[in-house]
């Protein structure tokens, strides 16, 4: 299985200008339509009822990292450096634009879902290139493959600020000026949010079909177990504060769905990490990341919207 890895991460994948170009506009559609579910009154429910949103918060952007980082130590032998940083990189995102919607599906407490959405994509201007240089500069000092970490994070912040905080701004001065027209248009722009992503993926790998099918076994294993990981330690840390079973289903998928749309946009920015390095590991566990928690969110929706919980 390291062979094979280490091949894909030496493998220099094909994309053009425009297919990134396309990213860049789809990322920040899609966080517009985030920002449509963004209210002033969320954010004043966290200080009303802060305990939910501050274990949730902590769950995805201090606990997921490290268990990850535990992850890639234990598996040390059989993981390549490129795909290490992938999936550090995944644990360094927020959570991801379906999380509100597969919440809603899942009868999760939205509410709540939402409040997290809010706080952690604000935060994650600051907390993703700080989680993504801490932990992967400690996975380089202990890799011998690795060299050091040399990321720009002044380029990275620069670029979160623009993916993320200029749509998100339009989006919430949208909803503030037209709200009837928002409450029409917030639900489709769930799905295709969904839509769009997932011909994202299609499209910036169309000319790499042929690495894709040689090595994605390897990495659907991989972003599998990860997954499955996040899921897990969002529903245990709920569990482990008797977080009643509305807000227990919020955080597992908070925690398990990751904005892999926001990685794959860092990643190919050269100013960011440089053409030199070798990112097609990153690259894999990214996209397919995105395909894949959409699957598995729908999935854990449809099995805990037919089962009844108590909520207190």
């Amino acid at each position: 299985m390291y062979e094979y890895l280490l091949e894909l991460d030496a493998l220099k994948l094909n994309f053009n200008q425009d297919g990134l170009l396309f990213l860049n506009i789809a990322i920040g559609f899609i966080m517009f339509g985030v920002a449509l579910d963004i209210k002033l009154e969320h954010f004043k429910e966290v200080f009303k009822a802060p305990r939910s949103v501050i274990i949730g918060f902590c769950s995805q952007f201090l606990v997921l990292p490290a268990v990850t980082f535990l992850i890639l130590f234990l598996l040390r032998a059989h993981i390549t450096p490129g795909v290490a940083l992938g999936m550090i990189l995944v644990s360094a995102c927020p959570g991801g634009n379906i999380s509100n919607f597969i919440s809603s599906l899942a009868k999760a407490n939205v509410a709540l879902s939402v409040s997290l959405t809010a706080v952690a994509t604000m935060a994650c201007i600051v907390l993703t290139p700080i989680n993504f240089a801490f932990w992967g500069g400690l996975y380089a000092e202990s890799s011998p493959l690795l060299v050091p970490l040399k990321i720009d994070a002044f380029e990275m912040v620069k670029t979160v600020i623009l993916l993320l905080g200029l749509p998100i701004s339009i989006g919430l001065i949208f909803a503030w000026m037209m709200p009837k027209i928002t409450a029409k248009i917030k639900r489709p722009m769930k799905i295709l949010s969904i839509l769009i992503f997932m011909a994202l993926v299609v499209i910036l790998f169309s000319n790499n079909f042929v690495f894709f099918m040689d090595y994605i076994f390897f990495i659907f294993v991989l972003v599998l177990i990860h997954n499955g990981v996040a899921l897990t330690t969002g529903f245990s840390i709920a569990k482990i504060f008797r977080l009643n079973d509305p807000d227990t289903r919020t955080l597992t998928i908070e925690t398990g769905i990751q904005n892999s749309g926001l990685g794959l946009v860092l990643l190919f920015n050269p100013k960011i990490f440089p053409s030199e390095l070798e990112l097609g590991g990153m690259a894999m566990i990214l996209a397919w990341w995105g395909v894949w928690h959409i699957l598995s969110g729908l999935g854990i929706a449809f099995l805990w919207s037919r089962k009844k919980y108590k909520i207190a």
